[in-house]
């Protein structure tokens, strides 16, 4: 369920430390080679194989990269997301089922002991691991049927993301080579393989034996899967035994503008300008963003410096806050409270948004109706040089006005 359409900062960093590592290892030529993409699928997928021999890939996985077949399924699934047009409270729904929350409880129980050793081991909240296995393949239900070689193959093959998908072709030939994963693994369409979604890479070098058999099967193994997460998790900055959400109130009025993740402020600032937690109190914590994600009248949550770590994860803010959100209800939290919302803006009209506010100067992305952080940015800036509540929730009355 991850948003492939916006990979982790994470997974850009480790793909051009990846390449930039490869390219050592290759003659000027093969360096070139290594950068380009589209053209003949043979003679590219050729090149591959070549870089893949350069930096040590045995013959197996040679021999899986030579096989590896265009799929022009995985860029049609890749072109249209459209489940990310929705707002958060309506995408939260969808996804939080009551059937999810029990079977997530139940995974808790069932799996304690693993999950206490993770949090000994990584710091991890067992309930963060357990919202994005949920959120991710059901607890394992659904993993994907796509052939993975090939999925991978075809993104590192397409022009449009090849610097993140060629060294994650060059890891999987690596699991494959050494036979932790077999050559006709599938996964999601995107790459992504087993119960928490790893890419090959992360496999490669997060994956952890949680059960003591000597071997890592993410596909098979709650416990491998669990342990992979938190491996995962804290290496992406996780802070132990610190929160990492907080639902709060919010004044009718307060300085807008600073909500959202482009501004982060000390708890004592935010209760100084009225905020509250819904229930109990807010730890302090001198870095934290107040998150309105449907407009000052909507839903409003306090985020936590491990709330980035999500965002790590995935660069969606819906998704990202309905998994630390979903976290939160399996560690006995309410369900938060929807607001009065002022009526967002449909998926035609999300896009004239955009092309205005592109043409304006402002760099919104692709014009896909979908609100993601460029969109929100100019959004709270033209909301604020219109005198209007800078809060980034594009309404009618923006467009309108615009």
């Amino acid at each position: 369920m991850r948003t492939h359409a916006v990979k982790t900062r994470a997974m850009r960093n480790h793909a051009r430390l990846l390449l930039a590592g490869l390219a050592l290892l290759l003659p000027a030529s093969g360096a070139l080679a290594q950068a380009s993409c589209g053209g003949d699928f043979g003679a590219w997928r050729n090149a591959v194989v070549e870089e893949a021999r350069a930096a040590g890939v045995g013959q197996a996985g040679l021999n899986a990269i030579a096989s590896a077949q265009n799929n022009p399924e995985v860029l049609k699934r890749d072109r249209a997301q459209g489940v990310f047009t929705l707002d958060f409270a309506t995408f939260a729904r969808r996804l939080i089922s009551q059937n999810r929350l029990d079977v997530g409880a139940a995974k808790l129980k069932q799996y304690a002991s693993t999950f206490d050793r993770a949090r000994s081991e990584y710091g991890v909240a067992p309930e963060v691991i357990t919202a994005f296995w949920g959120l991710e393949t059901d607890f394992g239900g659904y993993q994907g049927d796509f052939n993975t070689l090939n999925s991978i193959a075809t993104l590192a093959h397409d022009c449009r993301r090849p610097e993140l998908f060629r060294p994650q072709l060059i890891a999987l030939a690596r699991l494959i080579d050494l036979g932790v994963v077999p050559r006709d693994i599938t996964g999601a369409w995107a790459g992504e393989i087993g119960m928490v979604q790893v890419l090959p890479e992360d496999y490669l070098t997060k994956g952890r034996d949680g059960d003591g058999d000597g071997a890592i099967k993410l596909k098979t193994s709650a416990p491998d899967a669990i342990m992979t997460a938190a491996n995962f998790l804290q290496s992406l900055g996780w802070r132990a035994n610190e929160p990492w959400l907080i639902e709060v109130q919010v004044p009718a009025e307060m300085e807008w503008y600073d909500t959202g993740l482009h501004e982060a402020l000390p708890v004592s600032e935010w209760k100084a300008r009225g905020v509250t937690a819904r229930n109990g109190d807010l730890p302090d914590n001198a870095a934290t963003h107040l998150l309105i994600p449907m407009g000052r009248k909507g839903p409003a949550f306090l985020a936590y410096p491990n709330f980035n770590v999500f965002l790590e994860w995935n660069q969606s803010l819906t998704y990202v806050l309905t998994a630390a959100y979903f976290s939160t209800r399996l560690g006995g939290a309410p369900i938060f409270t929807e607001g009065n919302p002022e009526p967002g803006l449909n998926q035609a009209q999300m896009k004239q948004l955009q092309a205005k506010l592109n043409a304006d100067g402002f760099d919104v992305g692709e014009i896909d109706g979908i609100l993601g952080a460029g969109t929100r940015d100019a959004v709270r800036e033209e909301q604020r040089r219109l005198g209007m509540p800078a809060d980034a929730w594009p309404t009618a009355t923006l467009l309108n006005a615009l």
